[in-house]
């Protein structure tokens, strides 16, 4: 069966809407980045030298950032300590767009905290020191918890309970969140810890990792077939849908109790972290089935997600945006990536490039018909530089330059053949005849034209040699005019 064609705009607009009400324990994340300098003298351990470090919302909110980054509306439903990690939590998610929480404070107990100590160079996690007290909530904060939660899923799409067993997910608060989302027609996914599947009877997805999955079942769980062979007897134990073993490079699979087991595989990526990669599966994993997604078009969402996700460092979250580009083939987004009509998103991609040390090319035409003679002076171009802009004749210039029969092409039919060419970082399109101002504006650090020009015909050379920059001619390749083309096309002799 062929897969399907993932409308990622139309399932990004639906997730917009939708609440996903997210249960589970709330840690704080810091990742402290450095160099390893020497070894410990007292203990052959590696001594690192801190350069920096980060503070993340971490565990079940780290899957709440990713709702709320994935472009839906997170309630979250968690249990903090009565401390500063307590305090610095709450404020971070009073001020993130998109989570509304409700958290429970228990005074009694230390809030889960988490220090990682990262070599910068190597991005490999040298050691990491907890404070937590992972043991169940008692009577009261639990009954506190079941008191924040059950008023919240009549307003949620989809209920998710992200267990990393620091408490909050007792066997109680399972039941009744799950009886309640089940009697008010709610899908349920849980991130699954506990290994006796029973107490998440009535979910309608488990998400286990390889590891969990293979415990939970006492099988090896090392191929697509020996997991979709132990899911039975667990799908009937826990009463569930569908249950999705995450692994990692290999990829995911899920389990469906009625139909074929369907297995994603993982996008070729280079790992920087995998810290917080579960979260953003299960976050993508619950909007997406929000948004009235079915299983496979869930399963890419999350296996895209995770990629994202494994390339940064820390506990990330991932953006729609992101999410997109991974998705979606490079054509596809060359158009509204590349093509620029604004000035300030002209002067953001320049900032962005000079930061980065950049050298920027510019060259210019009204590229009517893009012939190999073009693409000869663009990849010229694109050789003597970094990142190379072309400016793009406007229909109105082309017209003034050419004659009322010219442009063949309107100019973002242009913009958008010119945007797919490897060679081509960014187009802009200008309105007079020609592109001073813009060269001014970008003042590029390489000039390029065809060779058809002298250095002293080249318009804006004076503006780019005066600020150290200089003029490429490229030999143009004979045989090829789109006047002469043009002419072709409409009848004329050759």
């Amino acid at each position: 069966m062929p897969t399907p064609i993932l409308d990622f705009d139309a399932l990004a607009q639906a997730i917009s809407g939708r609440t996903v009400l997210c249960i589970g324990d709330i840690m704080l994340d810091e990742f402290v980045y450095g160099e390893v300098s020497r070894i410990s003298p007292e203990a052959p351990t590696p001594v690192i030298a801190a350069q920096r470090s980060e503070i993340h919302i971490g565990g079940a909110g780290n899957v709440a950032r990713n709702i709320a980054s994935l472009g839906a509306r997170c309630v979250f439903v968690g249990l903090v300590g009565e401390d500063d990690a307590g305090a610095r939590l709450k404020a971070a998610l009073a001020n993130h767009d998109g989570i509304e929480s409700a958290l429970v404070c228990d005074p009694t107990r230390p809030t889960t905290r988490k220090v990682r100590f990262v070599s910068e160079h190597f991005s490999t996690h040298m050691l990491r020191a907890d404070w937590e007290q992972a043991v169940a909530a008692s009577d009261e904060v639990e009954t506190k918890l079941i008191e924040a939660i059950l008023p919240q899923i009549a307003r949620a799409d989809v209920v998710l309970l992200s267990d990393y067993a620091k408490g909050v997910l007792t066997a109680r608060v399972i039941r009744h969140t799950i009886d309640t989302a089940r009697k008010l027609g709610k899908r349920v996914i849980v991130d699954p810890k506990s290994l006796n599947w029973a107490i998440y009877r009535g979910a309608t997805l488990l998400t286990p990792n390889r590891k969990e999955f293979a415990e939970a079942t006492r099988s090896r769980a090392d191929t697509a077939q020996s997991i979709v062979d132990a899911s039975e007897d667990v799908m009937r134990l826990a009463d569930c849908e569908a249950i999705l073993v995450t692994q990692g490079e290999h990829g995911m699979t899920l389990v469906p109790r009625q139909g074929e087991a369907v297995h994603v595989p993982a996008f070729p990526v280079k790992v920087r972290d995998v810290s917080g990669a579960g979260d953003t599966v299960a976050a993508a994993l619950a909007v997406s089935i929000a948004a009235g997604a079915d299983w496979d078009t869930a399963l890419r969402m999350a296996s895209a997600a995770a990629a994202v996700a494994v390339g940064k460092q820390g506990t990330a979250s991932v953006s729609a945006a992101e999410l997109r580009r991974k998705i979606l083939p490079h054509a596809t987004l060359a158009a509204e990536e590349k093509v620029v009509s604004v000035p300030d998103a002209l002067d953001a991609r320049l900032a962005e490039w000079k930061r980065e040390g950049l050298r920027v090319g510019f060259t210019n035409g009204c590229f009517d018909i893009l012939h190999p003679g073009h693409v000869k002076v663009l990849t010229a171009a694109r050789a003597a530089c970094d990142r190379l802009i072309v400016g793009l004749n406007s229909d109105a210039s082309v017209r003034r330059l050419k004659g009322a029969d010219r442009p063949v092409q309107d100019e973002r039919a242009r913009a958008e053949v010119l945007a797919a060419l490897e060679a081509v970082d960014l187009v802009v399109i200008f309105e007079e005849d020609t592109p001073i101002n813009l060269i001014t504006r970008i003042t590029p650090s390489v000039l390029v034209k065809g060779g058809d020009y002298t250095r002293e015909q080249v318009v804006g050379h004076e503006v780019v040699e005066a600020a150290g920059g200089v003029v490429v001619l490229v030999d143009i390749l004979k045989g090829f005019s789109t006047t002469a083309l043009v002419h072709r096309a409409r009848g004329g002799s050759k």
